[in-house]
């Protein structure tokens, strides 16, 4: 009886624990956090494995997880509006401008030519004409699944990927119309005469979000100045009362969210607010959208199934041919070569983003099949992955041509040039005293080296009262640290002129103070970025280095910099904005007598002519700076770029690493980032250099050697 009555309490447990559904949550968040690390690790899209984990965890697997909970449901809706909000906010607009008519010649192929194809599977199957026709738009258009690929390879200004990057608003805004239109048609049972005012009114509608919100939130943001907490709910509040706008004129809402994130692109920009917007969708919402896409997709079915196999067969093949042909003919028309063909077509495959939104949401509608779901689900798992493959072995071609592409530099500036009378200005916040002495060491040794000054800088911060306590306070200790900064320049013999600053922020403070003594250089000490706060509202080292119209540098010194003999710059692409960290290095090295190496990691399977003319594009790089003392050049084969470069920096006192901003695909899920890595990982001492954010200027002072102004 005992025995019984043990098991029936187990079995009453079991049912508290399923029922409870913190229990769900928990393990989905499990998932969110284990799968797409593990699937990035054998360099798979993260995104296909929630989808699978979703297959596994549904109602078609082990069924802990059930399609109907109402959280579950609410939390995916999130995620679908707001997958569309981020395709929408990550796309490139500058791109779109400034190659129109390659843009508008790729944009057009690579949507017309799988749309008709994508009609003609669909009425071979005896699909009607407005189904058929919404399974053309499916494959219309695509998701720059491996931008951050591309990104780390350097390719991005190629003009074949910056011309497939553009044409990413035609294809996506062209497939979202051509679904809105179909699904309002069918809702409505409209004939093409009646569809007619629905097309116009959706035109109008998609011409006020654009204009509207874009001045709306240039408004706004000029308005609100730094407060960043308002700014983001604007962004919200937009994306939410554009997709309502959508659903009161006939049209999903997920065409509303796209049109809200490329109506506040510009006027959010590459700051601090976008990053957290993305971030709180990529964390949470956009992979529990596709944890439960998985819930719904029937593996079993697609297997069992003769009819959906052929479809899925069909919809990959059709893609791959009618994305290949739109790719062969902008090769034709602007002589693009084949390299560069190659990489337009494997980044044209991949079909995330609009083609999941649009087919769940039709066959929430009951317009498209279960069939026609699974198959766009094996659709999106193939090409992501196959997509991704493929432009990782077609991009790295491509460095060949930029590289033989004019680099961006300028001559140095003259005795006669427009900073003759400013000296090299290094501004030095200084705050935790315990990291105050190797901070104004560095200073000094390249303050000494380029002629120039440094300015320790004190930050009290404001209160309502100027005379209230806490202020008193601030000051004194601020007074404190900047006596001791001059002590320590007076000892190192090199000009310092203190500044103390009372402001409401230390990072508006140090940003501001900096533009106001036009500063060459910010240097800082290390922060923590830590905990979800940290995330989501940044911390001083975050704000400064989006904000700042100089160079950063952010220093984490493990000993005094006057030790430093031994100088690593890791340099991922070949291009010519590695120069800065290498020119930072220079600059060290010379007045610590100490020897550079620039890495490079290339494939292990690279073979012996690519790994030569690596060496030769990174010597062409170095002979650029017109050294006296040139940085030594060393060519790393591994299979993992941040474990070979953690490798070589055991022999090395410090390495100069460049502040990466992380872009997240427009699929919304993070790429992990080599920096942040090796940030975690080493451990000897970093500098870690950020460029200003619109514009790039010299980290190099007129009259010293090699110093050049990247443009």
């Amino acid at each position: 009886m005992e025995l019984i009555s043990q098991v029936l309490a187990v079995e009453d447990t079991a049912q508290v624990l399923t029922k409870e559904p913190i229990i769900p949550f928990a393990i989905l968040l499990v998932v969110i956090l284990v799968v797409p690390v593990v699937f990035e690790r054998l360099r798979l899209p993260g995104l296909v494995g929630l989808v699978l984990s979703g297959v596994v965890l549904g109602p078609y697997g082990w069924n802990i997880f059930q399609t109907e909970s109402p959280v579950m449901s609410l939390l995916a809706d999130i995620g679908l509006i707001y997958l569309m909000f981020v395709a929408g906010l990550e796309i490139d607009l500058e791109q779109f401008r400034r190659q129109k008519s390659q843009v508008f010649g790729f944009g057009c192929l690579s949507f017309s030519i799988p749309l008709v194809v994508g009609i003609s599977i669909g009425r071979s199957f005896g699909f009607g004409w407005n189904e058929a026709v919404l399974v053309g738009s499916i494959l219309a258009s695509h998701t720059l699944l491996a931008y951050p690929l591309i990104n780390r390879l350097g390719v991005i200004n190629n003009e074949a990927v910056s011309t497939t990057i553009g044409a990413t608003v035609l294809t996506n805004l062209g497939a979202l119309l051509v679904f809105a239109l179909c699904l309002a048609a069918n809702t409505a049972n409209l004939g093409f005469w009646q569809s007619i005012p629905l097309f116009n009114s959706l035109i109008i509608y998609t011409i006020i979000v654009l204009l509207g919100c874009n001045w709306a939130g240039k408004e706004f943001f000029r308005r609100s100045g730094d407060d960043e907490g308002n700014q983001f709910l604007f962004v919200l509040l937009s994306v939410f009362l554009a997709a309502v706008g959508t659903q009161l004129i006939g049209v999903e809402k997920i065409v509303g969210a796209f049109l809200a994130g490329l109506a506040v692109n510009e006027a959010v920009g590459e700051g601090p607010v976008k990053e957290k917007v993305v971030f709180v969708g990529s964390v949470l919402f956009i992979p529990i959208f596709f944890v439960h896409l998985g819930l719904l997709f029937n593996l079993p079915a697609l297997f069992s199934s003769i009819t959906t196999i052929q479809l899925t067969l069909l919809l990959v093949v059709g893609l791959i041919a009618s994305k290949f042909i739109a790719a062969f003919g902008v090769k034709l028309l602007y002589h693009y070569n084949w390299q560069e063909m190659l990489t337009m077509w494997s980044l044209s495959l991949p079909q995330v983003g609009v083609t999941l939104a649009a087919t769940l949401v039709a066959y929430q509608n009951k317009l498209l099949s279960l069939t026609v779901l699974n198959s766009a689900i094996a659709l999106m798992l193939l090409t992501s992955t196959l997509g991704s493959l493929m432009s990782s072995r077609f991009a790295v071609g491509l460095t060949s041509a930029i590289g033989k592409e004019k680099p961006s530099i300028t001559p140095p500036y003259t005795d006669s040039g427009k900073r003759d009378n400013i000296p090299f200005t290094i501004v030095v916040p200084v705050h935790n005293p315990q990291t105050q002495q190797y901070l104004i060491e560095m200073a000094a040794l390249l303050a000494r080296q380029a002629n120039g000054r440094i300015i320790p800088l004190a930050i009290a911060t404001a209160t309502a009262h100027m005379d209230a306590p806490k202020l008193e306070i601030s000051l004194e200790r601020s007074e404190r640290l900047l006596l001791k900064a001059m002590a320590l320049s007076k000892v190192l013999g090199v000009e310092a002129e203190p500044l103390l600053r009372i402001d409401d922020a230390f990072a508006q403070g140090i940003s501001r103070s900096a533009r106001e003594q036009k500063a060459n250089l910010i240097l800082m000490g290390w922060g923590k970025r830590t905990g979800l706060r940290a995330r989501l509202f940044g911390n001083v080292i975050d704000s400064v280095l989006w904000s700042s119209h100089c160079p950063v540098a952010v220093t984490r010194l493990v000993e005094s910099p006057k030790k430093i003999q031994r100088i690593l710059v890791p340099v991922e692409n070949l291009m010519a904005p590695t120069l800065q960290p290498m020119q930072f290095a220079q600059m060290l090295a010379e007045a610590n007598q100490a020897q550079v190496t620039v890495l490079n990691v290339c494939e292990r399977r690279t073979s012996s002519s690519k790994i030569a003319w690596r060496r030769s594009q990174l010597s062409l790089l170095v002979s650029k700076l017109a050294l006296a003392n040139p940085p030594e050049i060393q060519i790393i084969a591994h299979e993992n770029v941040a474990q070979a470069i953690l490798q070589a920096a055991r022999l090395y006192d410090l390495v100069v690493l460049p502040f990466v901003r992380n872009r997240t695909s427009p699929g919304g899920l993070a790429i992990s980032d080599v920096t942040t890595q090796l940030a975690r990982q080493l451990t000897c001492s970093i500098v870690m250099l950020g460029e200003p954010q619109r514009t790039q200027s010299t980290v190099l002072p007129a009259g010293v050697p090699g110093s050049t102004a990247v443009v």
